[in-house]
């Protein structure tokens, strides 16, 4: 590649660890005129193989986000982590304006209720202990293994917690079954755990998109409760709801005069 080519290429970061990030990824791996990089925080022992360069691990915050930003010449920064993770957003949002990068936030529409859903909302973990009650119940846990903690307040209660890397150490629960699987996942498999398993409670994310919708169409279809737990609040960013529109927005910013000073 010659230097005036290199100066033409637009170097992108994508935050992921979500399926759009991924998908983004592919879209964009093989155009000429980007450069794209694909950071995964490392919480995941086997990531998926993915389409472009991988940075695995955090930036130090901030200020590393903001300095590596500076330091790649990142023309855009593209926030597709799960819309769960609020912490790496902010931060994400505080380094772009640091830095005077453009900042682009992909996020998954939530799932909306339908009619037969059994919806418990709750703001997060420790009240989805509470909305469980002090009876004794079957639950499913379809939390990341960082989330299931609070749930030893509650051992009356038997679980059955599906992650996508071992829980270590085990819930200190005296009923605990442990499923190590990654989605999609089909809503006949999950009515099928649903009824072997005997699970009359399920407690999840509303994560949106199609990959782990299965088991709240199963829910709906058994009549079993599900305590949802809320998406939490996200700063403000120009947002896109698809890898369609991210795609069309990312050649709509890199079209316009970068807003960094050289």
């Amino acid at each position: 590649m010659q230097a005036d080519d290199r100066a033409m290429t637009h170097r992108i970061l994508i935050l992921g660890g979500t399926t759009e990030a991924r998908e983004l990824a592919a879209a964009l791996a093989h155009r000429a005129d980007l450069s794209a990089t694909l950071s995964l925080a490392g919480r995941t022992e086997n990531p998926i193989r993915q389409p472009v360069p991988v940075r695995i691990g955090g930036f130090g915050g901030v200020d590393g986000l903001a300095r590596y930003l500076v330091d790649e010449k990142v023309d855009l920064l593209v926030d597709a982590t799960h819309p769960y993770a609020a912490r790496i957003s902010a931060n994400a949002a505080a380094a772009a304006m640091a830095a005077g990068v453009r900042l682009l936030a992909l996020r998954r529409p939530g799932w909306e209720p339908a009619e037969g859903d059994r919806w418990t909302h709750v703001p997060d973990a420790t009240a989805a202990v509470a909305a469980l009650g002090v009876g004794p119940r079957r639950v499913f846990l379809a939390l990341g293994r960082q989330e299931v903690g609070p749930f030893e307040a509650a051992p009356q209660h038997a679980y059955v917690i599906r992650s996508v890397d071992p829980i270590t150490p085990p819930l200190g629960v005296p009923d605990a079954t442990y499923l190590l699987a990654r989605g999609p996942f089909r809503e006949a498999d999950e009515r099928a755990l649903l009824l072997t398993h005997r699970i009359d409670a399920i407690v999840a994310k509303n994560s949106g998109g199609s990959a782990t919708y299965g088991k709240i169409a199963a829910a709906r279809a058994l009549g079993i409760e599900v305590v949802l737990i809320d998406r939490p609040d996200l700063p403000d960013a120009d947002t896109v709801d698809s890898v369609d529109a991210a795609l069309a927005a990312i050649d709509h910013r890199l079209a316009a005069p970068s807003d960094r000073g050289e």
